[in-house]
């Protein structure tokens, strides 16, 4: 088809506010999917995202619009058709019906998967920008605006959930006008759970997304805002086709990768894959290709047929994970089991990383690298659900670089890869620039979380008279357990979260050690500011009283810096009452009785082992 009947563009929203209801609604309207194959989430295919309500993996779909216009003249590049009316003449001027090809993609709503919406962002030129009449903009909203903007975008604002009985469409309205700059006119009004204003929003994305205007003639050029492994055909390649054309059977080359592959085939998504002889430029598609591992095929690559030099598509890195925690079977037996699905998850998530762990209690598993809790979250269920583990995870951490008194840097992932300290010089950790937006009745309560999670405040900005805007720095450490439940408990709900990594930086920093009846458990070790040092490990021993069963001896829960314990809690042993069966008699009986027991209690002590549950590794994400 021709560029000028082109239209790409996405849907980008907060989580949970009618983004993927929507991408229903368009696909239903143009007749892409039949009304009877319809169901919720159409182009969420995973069991995990229909459960959630969110999208986790975002998803392209290719649909045909027809829309009638008045032309006069016709242009010579316009394919239409002249309906059999009586009435032709509209005006003085034919009336004409175009059919148009619209290319979505539906993007996920989590600041984990932020970069992936870049990539997306930068394969199309326009974008919906979807809001809860009820709910307002929250942080996600701004933090999609702020990347379309950088994308020079075209942004059509919506607003959704109009039907509902707490839909406040003036307040609403008013926030995406003063964040946006627009009209009143500008924002379109919808309800995507009935239809209602669908159609108008079709006609606009038709008069208002700009045409793509790649060069046809051009080596070939294509983004890469997706990729996946499937077990039947290989590594399959999401791509925007910007310059020249890919054909089937043509040898591709990923410049960032330096991977060659075959293009086995090609063609569309209308939700399921239509094949087709090749992708031209301002296309949107799938390549099926010979690959084996996407990380031959990463997101935000450029793919090019041409032997020649390429300049490649700007924007692109390689994600780094910056969220790491173990992966321990139940059982050892159940080791390679766990080997083989974490090697088969990481081929189709470019994303993930994994090395071997071992751990004198856990036994031998695994340390991966996330880039988010959500996507560790998301991990971990499908490697319980899709390969039935029984999963032992540790606490969440993020990587510390430290720097010897030699000079060299280390980039440990853990507590227990930390070296000793005579040898350290400093240890800097990843902070990030994060941004709060909740209503102003709960900024000081927002303010004095942030300060509590070792934050610094930077600006406060007001979107309206009622909603504010928080800009602050802080610690990624110290947001990775509870920090989310947190804001969403002092804000009833109405605040929002958004954050990006800024740098590393040097810390007073050390290293808690946990010890259970006089062993040092490794896997319980974190990594800590000193001066929260002494409220953590209280803390901690206190939830691990709880999740650790009593034994038939005292227990004794300690935690050390160093050589040093700077807290403790017991567990009271099980008690059995030996002078049952004496009575009467003089007492010295029953002391003798009880002595006996107390040898008997102290030798178990010596020797007994504690068995640790499975909770007591993920302690500290508990609430206190």
């Amino acid at each position: 088809m021709n560029q000028e009947h082109i239209r790409n563009f996405c849907i980008i929203a907060h989580i949970d506010h009618g983004k993927s209801t929507l991408a229903d609604r368009l696909l239903e309207l143009t007749g892409t999917v039949e009304k009877r194959q319809m169901k919720n989430q159409v182009l969420d295919r995973m069991e995990l995202e229909r459960e959630r309500g969110i999208t986790i993996k975002l998803a392209p779909v290719r649909m045909k619009y027809r829309t009638a216009i008045n032309s006069s003249p016709l242009s010579v590049h316009d394919t239409f058709t002249v309906h059999d009316d009586p009435s032709p003449m509209e005006n003085g001027k034919q009336k004409t019906e175009i059919e148009y090809e619209l290319n979505l993609i539906d993007t996920p709503g989590h600041v984990d998967f932020s970069y992936e919406v870049s990539r997306s962002l930068e394969a199309v030129e326009g974008a919906i920008l979807v809001v809860d009449a009820s709910q307002g903009i929250q942080a996600q909203t701004l933090a999609n605006v702020y990347l379309a903007l950088a994308a020079d975008l075209k942004i059509i604002p919506v607003l959704n959930k109009i039907d509902l009985p707490a839909a406040d469409v003036e307040r609403v309205r008013a926030e995406v006008i003063s964040l946006l700059g627009c009209g009143q006119e500008d924002v379109l009004l919808v309800s995507a759970k009935t239809g209602q204003g669908v159609d108008k929003l079709l006609d606009r994305i038709v008069s208002e997304v700009p045409a793509p205007r790649g060069k046809a003639e051009s080596a070939a050029r294509a983004l890469i805002f997706d990729s996946y492994y499937d077990d039947y055909r290989g590594v399959i390649l999401y791509t925007r086709v910007v310059d020249g054309k890919i054909n089937k059977n043509d040898t591709i080359k990923m410049l960032a990768a330096g991977s060659d592959g075959v293009a086995l085939e090609l063609g569309s998504l209308s939700p399921d894959m239509l094949p087709a002889a090749g992708l031209k430029a301002g296309e949107i598609g799938y390549i099926v290709t010979n690959l084996k591992t996407t990380r031959s095929g990463r997101v935000g690559d450029t793919v090019t047929t041409s032997d020649k030099s390429v300049e490649p598509l700007p924007g692109y890195k390689n994600v780094q994970p910056f969220v790491y925690a173990g992966f321990f079977p139940e059982s050892n037996e159940n080791y390679q089991a766990l080997k083989d699905a974490v090697e088969r998850l990481a081929m189709s998530d470019s994303s993930l990383r994994y090395s071997p762990e071992s751990s004198p209690v856990l036994g031998f598993g695994f340390r991966l690298g996330f880039l988010g809790m959500l996507h560790m979250d998301i991990v971990r269920e499908r490697l319980e659900r899709e390969y039935d583990l029984e999963l032992i995870v540790t606490n969440p951490s993020t990587d510390y670089q430290v720097v010897l008194t030699s000079g060299e840097t280390l980039d440990i992932k853990s507590a227990a890869e930390l070296p000793d300290v005579s040898n350290i010089q400093q240890i800097l950790e990843p902070w990030v620039k994060g941004e709060v937006v909740a209503p102003v009745d709960y900024v000081g309560a927002v303010l004095h979380l942030i300060v509590g999670a070792r934050g610094v405040q930077k600006h406060i900005g007001y979107v309206d008279a009622r909603l504010a805007v928080i800009d602050f720095e802080a610690p990624l450490a110290n947001l990775l357990t509870d920090f989310y439940d947190q804001l969403k408990s002092i804000t009833s709900g109405y605040g929002s979260f958004n954050y990006e990594l800024a740098d590393y930086r040097a810390e007073d920093l050390v290293k808690l050690d946990f010890y259970v009846a006089g062993d040092r458990v490794d896997a319980l070790s974190v990594m800590v500011h000193r001066s929260e040092a002494e409220r953590i490990a209280r803390s901690a021993v206190g939830k691990l009283k709880e999740v650790i069963p009593r034994q038939q001896f005292k227990v004794a829960l300690q935690v050390a810096i160093g050589g040093k314990f700077i807290a403790r809690e017991d567990i009271s042993a099980y008690r059995k009452d030996v002078t049952t069966g004496l009575y009467g008699g003089d007492v010295s009986r029953k002391k003798k009785v009880l002595a006996k027991q107390k040898k008997g209690k102290e030798r178990m002590k010596r020797f007994g082992k504690v068995d640790i549950p499975a909770e007591a590794f993920a302690v500290l994400l508990k609430r206190d």
